[in-house]
């Protein structure tokens, strides 16, 4: 019967609309009543009903419901009468109501706990109520987290992450145009670390104490000495910089000696830690005297430049070289040697592609052209064991969550048959060995590339990975604890064949860049993945390139060599993403590596080097400032660094390293973050693009 008159009544390009569209259903439902109701007295009975049986010629009908089954099921009131209500409940319109004020709500949640979202559009009978994400509906994905939509349509979330914050709707099923939007705020509770957890200081020279904290909202930092609060102690020799994250004590004496405690309090709760100081002169060598100084000249705290000759270990404060790891070095214990001799070559010499630091116990070193990986012990900086590997492994990953190196080799130099492999267990001392991912079956033969997150101070641990396949429009989903394939995000309406990733935990979201188009060259805007619904949310505006985050998950910068742009990118604590700022250059980026700020408490810079020129670019991220560092040396060709982007490595110190190490040619240099100047060059280091930093994470 509605067919008939959606059929006989509804516009042309509005035929069919009733059946998602509860407006368009009320308003067929109308004339059908009216109709019905012959006399117009707002009721039908069977009479009228009888009469609209003649009028359509519904007597001849094959199936055994009648309109008369309206009076038998749908009279609630047994009056043998049908009023306009009644109606509507046969036919499944509903009547939806929405106050005002809660159209838009907001629910705060901690981090860990569970929520429930409860929709408050009412009806009468009550409509099925359906909740979406970014415009993906959740009724039907079968989430982990996000499930049990109930019989009064909440929606509940199980432990709760930072991924899951943001917006979400209800609305009733047919009816989308009256909708409610809870916002979801979670909040984190403050964790800090201090730099460094102890230093010995002669009397008269200058000592500093660093704190770092970041918690959802941004907490407030506050230092006692020895119990005691430090702001009325403050002065010109004893001061806070950096919005309140260092204490600066210059000439120190004495009675500087003490504890001093970083706390860091915002709403979701507090951690402090401590950053003890001691004042003694030289001939006073006590435990802490001595351990400062072994830290300072020790194992920590090292760039391993990793390159033709073998292996450099640098101090980088001096610019001093710790350790030579050469070519014909024996494994500790062994007679391979780091680097055997090949066949055909005049000199021993080493070739590397990739290096990984695991738990500041051992690297692992790719070894292309001996299909192996190499381990280098940290503690007695020797090489200590090889991991036969598939032809030409050239990328390493080491994924902290799990303890396990993911590994891809290309097969041969004309990447005929790629493959993942992982190595488990790999902070173990133990012997090791790779596993191919799950399922078997050359799965992952079309592997152009892969992705893992990092984990930082607020996500300790990462579940999934993402695989790009050649020339293929998707994302391929790892879990990471079994290394099988769980499903995959097709990118085919956007044309996106994916390049690179990048990811924040602040919303859960997957920036993807694309390649270009193949008929005209022209670049693709970078694609917003959902990492809590695995689907596409849309384009990042007009933003295209190589994407990089921050760290802490805050800025997303994007490398747009093609327009000669560096795009930055703020992410709010509440997971929403902003307008780009534009910073113009000419130097053709290669990597761009963060580090901490030393002007702003909690804050990053960004630090990138030239695929070509002589160059680096220094951004402060928070405020857009930008300088050059300049005198650097020419980095390798492209063409003499064949396993891929970037020719000109940048890698950063960790959480509160000063320097940064970028190689040249036939050097390194080792860069001041601080002073965002060249701190030196350590010449011959020929083919040094693998660099890896051990020490402060």
């Amino acid at each position: 019967m509605v067919d008939l008159h959606d059929e006989r009544y509804a516009a042309a390009g509005n035929r069919g609309n009733y059946r998602e569209d509860m407006l368009a259903r009320r308003r067929l439902v109308d004339l059908m009543f009216q109709r019905f109701d012959a006399n117009a007295d707002g009721h039908v009975d069977s009479s009228e009903l009888s009469q609209v049986i003649k009028q359509e010629g519904l007597t001849k009908t094959v199936s055994d419901c009648t309109l008369f089954d309206l009076l038998k099921y749908n009279d609630q009131d047994d009056d043998e009468h049908l009023t306009k209500d009644e109606f509507y409940t046969a036919f499944d319109v509903f009547q939806v109501f929405l106050p005002e004020e809660q159209r838009l709500l907001v629910t705060t949640v901690t981090v860990g706990q569970s929520v429930v979202l409860t929709c408050s559009i009412t009806g009468e009978p009550r409509p099925p109520i359906l909740w979406s994400r970014h415009a993906h509906t959740l009724n039907t994905l079968q989430l982990e987290d996000i499930s049990d939509f109930g019989d009064d349509g909440s929606l509940y979330i199980t432990k709760v992450t930072t991924t899951h914050m943001g917006n979400y709707s209800c609305h009733a099923d047919g009816y989308p145009q009256l909708s409610q939007t809870h916002t979801l705020q979670v909040n984190v509770p403050p964790v800090i670390r201090v730099h460094p957890e102890s230093q010995a200081r002669e009397p008269g020279v200058t000592a500093s104490l660093r704190c770092h904290a970041e918690g959802i909202p941004p907490p407030q930092l506050a230092w006692l000495k020895n119990g005691m609060d430090i702001t009325s102690q403050l002065s010109k020799q004893l001061t806070l910089q950096a919005n309140g994250s260092e204490v600066h004590i210059s000439n120190v004496h004495f009675e500087d000696t003490g504890a001093y405690t970083c706390i860091a309090k915002n709403e979701a709760g507090v951690d402090e830690d401590i950053s003890s100081l001691f004042v003694e002169d030289s001939a006073r060598k006590t435990l802490a005297n001595i351990l400062w100084r072994e830290e300072g000249l020790g194992i920590g705290n090292m760039f391993y430049v990793f390159y033709e000759d073998g292996i450099k270990v640098i101090q980088p404060v001096a610019c001093e070289i710790q350790r030579h790891i050469k070519p014909s070095e024996k494994l500790l214990g062994r007679q391979e040697e780091v680097c055997p001799k090949q066949e055909g070559e005049e000199e021993q010499r080493c070739v590397w592609s990739s290096a990984v630091n695991v738990k500041d116990k051992y690297i692992y070193a790719t070894q292309p052209l001996l299909n192996r990986v190499l381990i280098v012990d940290i503690h007695s900086q020797k090489a200590v064991q090889t991991v036969a590997t598939d032809a030409v492994p050239v990328k390493l990953h080491y994924d902290r969550s799990h303890d396990q190196v993911w590994l891809l080799s290309w097969g041969d130099m004309q990447k005929s048959s790629p493959t993942l492999q992982v190595i488990g267990q790999a902070s173990a001392s133990s012997s090791h060995h790779t596993v191919h991912t799950q399922p078997m079956g050359k799965h992952f033969d079309r592997v152009e590339d892969f992705y893992i997150p990092p984990p930082n101070l607020l996500v300790s641990h990462v579940r999934f990975g993402m695989v790009l396949h050649k020339d293929e429009a998707s994302l391929h989903k790892l879990d990471l604890e079994t290394a099988s394939y769980v499903g995959n995000i097709s990118l085919r309406d956007y044309g996106c064949v994916p390049q690179a990733l990048a990811y924040t935990h602040l919303g859960g979201y997957y920036f993807v860049s694309c390649r270009g188009d193949e008929a005209t060259g022209a670049p693709r805007p970078q694609l917003v993945v959902d990492g809590v619904t695995d689907r596409v949310i849309g384009t990042n505006g007009d933003v295209s390139g190589t994407p990089y985050a921050s760290p802490d998950g805050r800025r997303l910068v994007t490398v747009d060599d093609g327009a000669g742009l560096l795009r930055v990118q703020e992410v709010s604590w509440r997971g929403q993403l902003g307008r780009p700022f534009d910073v113009h250059t000419n130097l053709h980026l290669a990597d761009v590596a963060f580090a901490p700020s030393f002007t702003a408490a909690g804050e990053y810079d960004a630090f990138g080097s030239s695929a070509s020129q002589t160059d680096a670019l220094f951004v402060e991220l928070r405020s857009g400032t930008v300088r050059l560092i300049k005198s650097l040396r020419p980095p390798l060709p492209p063409s003499r660094w064949p396993w891929g982007p970037p020719n000109r490595a940048m890698v950063a110190a960790g959480l509160f390293g000063q320097y940064l190490a970028t190689p040249a040619q036939r050097s390194l240099f080792v860069l001041d973050g601080r002073l965002d100047k060249v701190n030196c060059e350590i010449r011959d280091i020929a083919q040094g693009n693998t660099v890896v930093w051990v020490g402060e994470p």
